[in-house]
């Protein structure tokens, strides 16, 4: 389906106007107000990170690592929650499960909290999932994601690693004896995404995935026997 078609089929509004803005530059998905993520409709604007076909790989793969590994029920944190979509398809694709992280719609059960990565976190998890900014600040994107889409949402120092080696480093502090942490990766960063698992956590097991497109794209660490 073409981004005009995608339009006439969705957009509730002035076509004309909105085929303008699409010639313009602007993402379909920020025009019509929403998009599908794991079936579930997921409301988007020009403050939240379009979710990607990626991100619904990574979420389809926890949902099995929860449910071969893990007694319900499970709780789970996720860190640099943005549309909420993620935590959004986890709540409402597992039973009993509990999630902190900031969401509104789709009436999912879900503990909204404003903070910074573990801050103001007082409980342990079974769980962390996280697709945070992992873009060096000097690489070339494409157009229409660098002129639309939120840069805190896309760029992270350290040339894009900053988030993983922050939230690996400190995921002892809140993390249950059997835990599992769920990243999705930039297609060159699984290696240093490994070495700081290695680095900060005791003996820890990492499964690097790819991405329908044979991208390195997902890490999965955890301590299962």
């Amino acid at each position: 389906m073409t981004d005009i078609e995608y339009l006439k089929k969705y957009y509730n509004g002035d076509i004309n106007n909105a085929i303008k803005r699409l010639e313009m530059g602007e993402p379909v998905q920020y025009i019509v107000g929403n998009v599908d993520f794991f079936g579930y409709k997921i409301n988007v604007d020009k403050r939240v990170l379009i979710p990607r076909f990626e991100t619904e790989e990574l979420v389809e793969n926890t949902i099995k690592y929860i449910k071969k590994y893990f007694s319900l029920p499970v709780d789970i944190l996720e860190i640099g929650t943005g549309s909420g979509c993620i935590s959004i398809a986890l709540k409402k694709e597992l039973e009993n499960i509990n999630i902190t992280a900031s969401e509104k719609e789709n009436n999912a059960d879900i503990n909204f909290v404003n903070t910074d990565i573990y801050k103001g976190i007082n409980k342990k998890f079974d769980c962390i999932i996280s697709n945070p900014p992992y873009i060096s600040k000097d690489e070339k994107i494409m157009d229409i994601v660098y002129n639309n889409e939120p840069h805190l949402a896309l760029f992270a120092n350290n040339n894009g690693l900053y988030f993983y080696e922050e939230i690996i480093k400190n995921a002892k502090n809140i993390l249950k004896d059997k835990y599992l942490i769920c990243f999705e990766i930039g297609e060159s960063e699984a290696e240093s995404v490994t070495s700081y698992a290695y680095k900060y956590l005791n003996n820890p097991k990492v499964i690097v995935k790819k991405d329908l497109e044979k991208r390195d794209r997902m890490i999965f660490i955890h301590n299962f026997e």
